[in-house]
């Protein structure tokens, strides 16, 4: 467990993030976060659901259309 502190940034609030913590969630500076919120409280993550579940669509598409994208890149 790790203890932060909410302060003030500007006219917002915000928490430093330890670098441990950044490690494990592979972010840096500039990067951004999606707070999720699950039955077991927030969640951070640097995983974009939305960008998730586009990828799927896509996915999708081009296995049930794989003759015709073939086609169409020739």
């Amino acid at each position: 467990m790790t203890k932060m502190k909410v302060t003030t940034v500007g006219n917002s609030a915000g928490i430093v993030l330890p670098r441990h913590l950044l490690e494990r969630l592979r972010v840096k500076k500039g990067d951004i976060l999606y707070a999720l919120e699950t039955p077991n409280g927030i969640e951070l993550t640097a995983y974009d659901p939305e960008f998730g579940k586009q990828m799927g669509a896509a996915e999708r598409v081009m296995r049930e259309d794989r003759d015709a994208l073939k086609k169409l890149g020739e």
